[in-house]
């Protein structure tokens, strides 16, 4: 009897098996024959699955904001204030910050390896952007898609100083900073 195999949950678990592997060694410098051979399976099964290195980038993309999407939520409960929500935020940013910062430099690594015109003409990106800023509008109960922005920008520039200056820097203050820069801007309007 022939083994059944579920082709969609195979698929998901490559992708996520090749973003350790891109995380330590980079996107520009892993081949398809060095991601099969990490993954365990021959390359003709990783090219019935992607057709290139940048395929499997691109739906990885894609899967981890769908997870990181669903995982949040699950964490984060049923709050019901815009304050409260911002720190469910930053304290998942803050609880998965390795994760995060192992996918920023990845997709650092990709932006250099493809260049800018590549990165904001690839619908894929474009997508997985727009449904962040939605998914964060509707999580905030908020319909300014300034605000969605200002708190996406904040949370990346956050990872992003943590990396080079670590516990200088607190998520905690930080937090609280953008709790009332965002609470402000709101009572304003």
């Amino acid at each position: 009897m022939p083994k059944i195999v579920d082709r969609e949950k195979y698929r998901k678990e490559l992708l996520w098996k090749s973003f350790d592997l891109f995380a330590q060694k980079g996107y520009a410098s892993v081949t398809m024959r060095e991601i099969a051979k990490e993954l365990g399976v021959s390359t003709g099964t990783l090219y019935h699955y992607f057709p290139n290195k940048e395929a499997i980038f691109l739906q990885l993309v894609e899967e981890q904001f769908q997870q990181d999407i669903i995982n949040f939520l699950a964490e984060a409960g049923d709050i019901k204030t815009v304050p409260e929500r911002i720190r469910a935020l930053v304290n998942f940013t803050q609880k998965n910050e390795e994760y995060f910062i192992s996918q920023f430099l990845l997709w650092s690594d990709f932006y250099q390896h493809q260049g800018k015109s590549e990165i904001l003409n690839n619908e894929i990106l474009k997508r997985v952007a727009q449904k962040s800023r939605q998914e964060l509008l509707k999580y905030l109960e908020i319909e300014d898609k300034a605000i969605a922005d200002f708190v996406i920008n904040f949370l990346n520039g956050l990872i992003c100083v943590r990396m080079f200056e670590g516990e200088m820097i607190s998520y905690e203050e930080q937090g609280e900073l953008l709790v009332q820069m965002v609470s402000g801007y709101l009572a304003n309007w």
